[in-house]
This record gives structure tokens, C-alpha cells and sequence, in this order.
């Protein structure tokens, strides 16, 4: 009796080590969830190729803007940083971020409303997200987009992010359309706000699969509140933001219903434990794979971006019909007004000096330069308006 009862006693110990090692604790809840922002030693090792191509497109993008717009020979030398040469920037006055000029965002695409109702040119919309205000701008734009950008592709892949990423940029600017004015406006963060809207419907169709939800809302809506409270700053539009978060959002529940949480595979084992795991699993698969869920997002989706699409060749302006929604988009200050009006300047020339004075406010300013192209002329004359 001691022979056999000996052998049988190991391999129970056995049993029990790899049992208590590979499955979960009974009635324990939380010892199948994961976190939602794993540490890194526990994310899915994948490489993030279509982060890295996002980054360093709108890297070249913002470096070809700055080489159009130079400072230096366009502005007679009176920029900001001007060790930069040609690349330097405008002056702070002019583009707090550290940017480019006005009239350079119209001339690389920028959304503008003349542009859009009398040109026609409404191509604008697949341009200006890729443009950004400044420098200031651009990295903290770029800084966001790494971090949630290469946390999205790892966990759902390139193609989903991809899809994500360009629709919400083109619902973005479509939605900024409608909203468009006399003054250049730049789209950049609509798709980064369809990444945020994507993160959040996976995390609130995954509810029950993740811990520490209330810290991963919590910095969901950090960085959603720090690249909303910058649209307020000249040239960003905060309505693209909301349309590539709205976008985002719904395409989120279309896409991102499989998510690849990658885990260490059980040891194989058979009984009625094993059969309970499967049956967990089964259920856990219907629960999030809810397709009602995912085509009534789909077809929202579509209505809105038809909306907006027919909206925006119609030339439908929502500022019309809404006096208060441009301080949604703007916060007036002493350096830039939020008004829609369309600036004029009687122009002076006397001893290689420029006296611009605003017809509409009798305001005036003395440059010390003449050579000046007009859409430079422009770029002050509104700067001496507002």
C-alpha cells in the first residue's frame, strides 16, 4: 500500500502546482482581467511601423511648411528664431505656436471659407490634417499620438488603426467645415481624437474584461483635455477634434471588437475544469463579439459621414445659425479676435516704410519694409485688425 500511495501523492502535487499556476482562483473575478495599460514586459510584441510612418510624415509636412513659408525672405528677416534661416519662425505675435503664417496655411491646404464655397476647392479637407500650427503644435501632437498610436497598433494591429486614423481625419474635417471661417484653420488633431475615441469604446465594450478602468478613463481624459484646451489657441480647429472623436468612437465599436490579448496557453489538461474554461471563454466571445452593437454603429457612422459630405458641398455654414459656437474653436484675447470679418487695409509707402490702416476699426501699424508680396500685405492687415 505504501508503494502505490506514494507515486499517486506526487503526481496529485504535481497536479495541483500546475492547477494553482494556470487557473484562475474560484470566485475570484479579477484573476482572469488584465489591465488596460499593461506594462510593457506584458503588451503584445509587435512592431509599430504605422505609428512610426504617421510620425514622420507629418514631420516632413510641418519642415516643407516651414521651407514654403520662410520667414526670412517673406517677413525682411523680422521672425523668431532666425538662426533657422529660411525655416525660421513667424513672430510670436503673429503664430504663438511657433508656426508659419496665415497665408502659408492657406497656401498648403489649410481649410479656409472662401477657399471652400467660392473656389471649391474641396480637396482642402484631405490637406489640412496633416498640417500643424507651430511647433509647439506638432510636438504635442506627435508626443500623443505615440503613446496612444503605438498602444492601439500593438494591442489591434496597422490595418484597424490605419482605417481608424484616415476616417476620423476626413469626418474631422468634413465637421470643421461646416464651421469654417475667414481665417485659415488646420485639422491635424482630428484623427489623433479618432484614436482617443477608439481607445475609449474599447475600453467601455471591454468593461468587464480589464482592471484599473477608473486610471485608464483618467488618462484618456488627461490627454483628451490637453490637446482639446490648445484648439483654443489660433489655427486649430476644435470642431475636426470633435468629429474625429465622434468618428473614432463609433468606428471603435465596429473594429476593435476582437481585442489580441496575448496570454500564456494553459497546460493541456482534460475534465471538467477544462471544460468550464472553454465554456468561459465561449461566453466571453459572445459577450464582446456583439453584432447588433457593431452595425448600428456602422450605419451611424455612414449617416453622418453622408451628412457632412453633402453638408459640406452645399456650403451649409453653422455659424450662421449659432452666434455662440465659435468660442468653441476660439477664446478671444488682446493678440486675435474670434470675429468672422473680413479684413481690408489701405496701404501706405513713404522712406522704405509700409503703413497698413484697418478700414474697419481705423487701426494702423508701421512696418519697416516695403517688399512685400499681397498675401503677405494680408497676413499683417489682419494682424492690424484683430
Amino acid at each position: 500500500m505504501e508503494v502505490t500511495t506514494e507515486p499517486k501523492t506526487q503526481i496529485d502535487e504535481a497536479s495541483h502546482r500546475n492547477l494553482s499556476f494556470s487557473t484562475p482562483i474560484a470566485g475570484d473575478p479579477s484573476s482572469d482581467k488584465l489591465p488596460f495599460f499593461r506594462h510593457r514586459s506584458r503588451q503584445i510584441k509587435r512592431d509599430t511601423w504605422l505609428v512610426s510612418v504617421f510620425v514622420l510624415l507629418q514631420i516632413v509636412v510641418f519642415a516643407v511648411t516651414m521651407g514654403v513659408n520662410d520667414c526670412s525672405g517673406n517677413s525682411n528677416g523680422h521672425c523668431a528664431a532666425k538662426l533657422l534661416g529660411r525655416f525660421s519662425f513667424q513672430p510670436l505675435s503673429e503664430n504663438p505656436m511657433l508656426g508659419p503664417s496665415a497665408s502659408t496655411f492657406e497656401h498648403m491646404g489649410g481649410l479656409y471659407w472662401n477657399a471652400l464655397v467660392e473656389k471649391h476647392e474641396i480637396w482642402r479637407v484631405l490637406t489640412s490634417p496633416w498640417l500643424h500650427s507651430g511647433l509647439f503644435h506638432l510636438l504635442i501632437n506627435l508626443g500623443s499620438l505615440i503613446f496612444v498610436g503605438i498602444f492601439m497598433e500593438q494591442r489591434y494591429g496597422p490595418l484597424r488603426i490605419a482605417v481608424i486614423y484616415f476616417l476620423s481625419g476626413l469626418v474631422g474635417s468634413l465637421f470643421a467645415v461646416l464651421f469654417v471661417r475667414n481665417i485659415p484653420s488646420i485639422c491635424s488633431g482630428a484623427a489623433f481624437f479618432g484614436l482617443i475615441g477608439a481607445m475609449l469604446s474599447a475600453l467601455a465594450r471591454n468593461w468587464n474584461l480589464y482592471t484599473s478602468k477608473v486610471s485608464a478613463l483618467v488618462i484618456i481624459l488627461t490627454i483628451s483635455t490637453v490637446n482639446f484646451l490648445i484648439g483654443f489657441l489660433p489655427y486649430i480647429d476644435n470642431f475636426a477634434n470633435i468629429g474625429g472623436f465622434i468618428s473614432g468612437f463609433l468606428l471603435g465599436f465596429v473594429l476593435l471588437f476582437t481585442p489580441q490579448l496575448r496570454q500564456d496557453p494553459p497546460p493541456p489538461h482534460k475534465g471538467k475544469l477544462f471544460e468550464d474554461d472553454m465554456r468561459s471563454s465561449t461566453r466571453l466571445k459572445e459577450m464582446f463579439d456583439r453584432p447588433v452593437l457593431r452595425i448600428v454603429c456602422l450605419l451611424v457612422f455612414c449617416g453622418i459621414l453622408a451628412g457632412v459630405l453633402v453638408a459640406a458641398c452645399w456650403g451649409v455654414n453653422l455659424n450662421r445659425y449659432c452666434n455662440w459656437c465659435r468660442y468653441v474653436d476660439c477664446v478671444p484675447t488682446r493678440k486675435w479676435s474670434c470675429s468672422d470679418m473680413t479684413t481690408s487695409c489701405e496701404a501706405m509707402v513713404s522712406d522704405a516704410q509700409l503703413t497698413l490702416t484697418c478700414m474697419a476699426n481705423g487701426k494702423f501699424r508701421i512696418f519697416p519694409y516695403t517688399n512685400i508680396s499681397q498675401a503677405r500685405t494680408q497676413d499683417l492687415c489682419t494682424l492690424v485688425c484683430t
